[in-house]
């Protein structure tokens, strides 16, 4: 008998999510705000629906159904002078378990003329067991532009019965206006995550979060507003004064609990103006 030997097989390589998005909007002779570029490219698509209230609107969508290790994604938005738009997400981003522990890397980059204002939105990031994630924000203002923005992270989904055993994780936020870098805000997060969520000297147990950051020629006046906003709601919540910004941080013992003190700040920052469609659903 003739025996062969066994043949060696190579498992294929797991699929990588690719995608940018590159959006610039311009102030026309009649003070309305529009798009002037309009680039997208893999898994990362836009829309522009009618603008609400005469501000421009613009929803950020993931085709690939979520961000596992080793996607890569990039998102850059730029207004110039006097421009106005709200940005935000079709729906909250789930970041999956990474198979061969490779991270997924996420930038995203907003830069803003004179006198333009942005309010930059994104739903919910949802973290599951195993997850990899760097993802950085970076901001650039004139020195008289408005920003409102918010990054929230939910660690697995409550409701499902789910805990974020182990996971790792990378953030950074930084904001400059003009030359003057203002904030630059890190956190890392790697190894046993519940059991370091547990600590008092993190987030005691609470297993949502939200950075919200406000920036403009107000900041004085906004700052009751955002306190108010969040002393209102079952949250450890807090917000700072500095650089002509204000930075606030919140944390809830679920996801929904976060939401609703996250919707009382943003709406205490928006003159009024109802928050994106998206956000009410």
């Amino acid at each position: 008998m003739n025996f062969m030997p066994p043949r060696q097989f190579e498992l294929p390589a797991a699929q990588r999510a690719t995608g940018r998005l590159s959006l610039a909007f311009r102030r026309d002779a009649t003070r309305r705000t529009r798009i002037e570029r309009f680039y997208q490219e893999g898994c990362l698509k836009a829309r522009l629906p009618r603008p609400v209230d005469g501000v421009c609107e613009a929803i950020t969508i993931n085709i690939s159904g979520g961000i596992a290790g080793g996607d890569r994604l990039a998102t850059e938005i730029a207004l110039g002078p006097g421009a106005e738009l709200c940005i935000t997400t079709q729906a909250a981003e789930r970041v999956y378990r990474a198979l061969d522990g490779s991270a997924a890397e996420v930038r995203n980059q907003v830069m803003l003329g004179a006198r333009a204002r942005l309010d930059y939105l994104p739903q919910e990031t949802i973290l599951f067991d195993g997850f990899a994630l760097n993802r950085g924000l970076d901001i650039e203002l004139a020195e008289d532009s408005r920003f409102l923005g918010v990054e929230s992270l939910i660690f697995g989904r409550q409701a499902m019965g789910e805990i974020v055993r182990f996971g790792r994780l990378r953030e950074r936020i930084s904001l400059r206006r003009g030359a003057e870098l203002v904030l630059h805000d890190l956190s890392r997060l790697d190894g046993e995550i519940a059991q370091k969520l547990g600590g008092k000297a993190l987030t005691a147990g609470n297993i949502a979060m939200a950075s919200v950051i406000y920036a403009g020629p107000d900041v004085q006046e906004m700052l009751p507003l955002i306190r108010e906003a969040m002393a209102a709601h079952e949250c450890e919540a807090g917000a700072s004064p500095f650089g002509g910004i204000i930075f606030g941080r919140i944390l809830a013992c679920n996801a929904a609990t976060l939401r609703r003190c996250v919707v009382a700040v943003l709406k205490s920052c928006r003159d009024g103006r109802a928050l994106p469609r998206s956000w009410q659903s």
